[in-house]
């Protein structure tokens, strides 16, 4: 992106101090398919605004770099394509966390099932309605089962997708991690603003992690989306209706959303929507709306715990999210009337 387009887009607000001493900056630009924002209170914090921007954004372009499937010069894509590549720190790291979390959700989160978010649409490819021979292939050829726990290199660093495959084959791997790669990024940038001292912030890049206060000197509130029900390309803007406001208490969490009130398509009178079961292979059917998620352990999590809800539907995420320590959620879904429902973990508050 040329620097004139940065300059316009990472505009730095002054906010007005809750306090004598309180320097909230704002940081806002592109990245990931959307706009970001990054509020952060610099008070005793040496660093200029101009050098948190620029950090942040060197963050999220090296995170688009290395793990974005639809920059087709990135590490992950190029990876995909069957290239060779020398991977760095952040290309391994995100292939762990993606495999425990595999292994943790017994495989309700399969971040090597991208061939079926193609063959139904949802991925990097075009796709609509493969036949049911077209399912049982493409999941017999893909799918973390196949790949080992971790990535390691060989002895020059390099990496191809034979050293990862259990059987050494050549055969193609289609990583995507669109269930973790924007909670996992609002984590990299919130831990920079921990590095220098911080601790009022709320990172927006989609998912979100805030800790402490806002300008105002009040804990962040957050407000969670009511879903609707028509297709959309993902254009929609976010907020536009709300179901009402989570506050954070002012301790640091992660806040995610997942639904399938964003994309999706019908046919035949079926509603096929962009969750997808890679156990089954075929997009989800329940009435499960949406999954808001706060985690203590960062907005990966979060964005993890969502997405696995909104695969296994009402029932099972309430168990999912009553087992978890620390954890909280909120989710809406269509009553056997069609009425939108609410149900919450007891530590989850909601203001109408």
């Amino acid at each position: 992106m040329k620097k004139t387009v940065l300059a316009a887009l990472a505009a730095l607000l002054l906010f007005s101090a809750c306090a004598e001493r309180d320097r909230y900056i704002q940081v806002t630009g592109y990245a990931q398919g959307g706009v970001y924002s990054v509020k952060v209170n610099l008070k005793g914090i040496s660093v200029s605004p101009e050098e948190v921007r620029d950090s942040v954004e060197a963050i999220l372009t090296c995170i688009d770099t290395t793990l974005s499937g639809y920059n087709k010069g990135s590490l992950l894509s190029r990876f995909n394509a069957g290239e060779t590549i020398w991977p760095n720190g952040l290309f391994l790291e995100m292939y762990r966390v993606a495999y425990q979390w595999y292994e943790r959700s017994g495989g309700v989160l399969d971040f090597a099932a991208g061939p079926l978010y193609d063959a139904w649409g949802f991925g990097f490819k075009s796709g609509e309605m493969p036949s049911d021979e077209a399912v049982t292939a493409i999941k017999a050829s893909c799918g973390m089962g196949l790949l080992k726990p971790s990535m390691v290199p060989r002895p020059d660093g390099t990496l191809s997708v034979a050293d990862v495959r259990i059987d050494g084959a050549d055969a193609p791997i289609v990583l995507n991690y669109n269930a973790i790669a924007q909670g996992y990024s609002c984590d990299l940038v919130a831990a920079y603003l921990y590095r220098l001292g911080a601790k009022d912030m709320l990172v927006d890049i989609g998912e979100i992690w805030c800790d402490g206060k806002n300008p105002a000197g009040k804990p962040w509130n957050v407000g969670v989306d009511r879903p609707f029900d028509r297709p959309t390309d993902g254009t929609d803007e976010v907020g536009s209706e709300l179901d009402g406001i989570w506050s954070s208490g002012g301790t640091g969490a992660g806040v995610v959303t997942s639904g399938n009130y964003r994309k999706y398509y019908v046919r035949d009178g079926r509603k096929y929507a962009h969750s997808i079961d890679p156990r089954s292979g075929y997009p989800v059917q329940h009435n499960l709306l949406s999954a808001t998620v706060v985690s203590p352990d960062g907005s990966a999590d979060a964005d993890a715990l969502a997405t696995w809800c909104m695969v296994i539907g009402l029932d099972e995420a309430q168990k999912l999210l009553l087992s978890l320590d620390g954890v909280s959620g909120y989710l809406i879904y269509s009553a056997e009337d069609g009425a939108m429902t609410e149900w919450a973990t007891p530590d989850f508050t909601l203001t109408k």
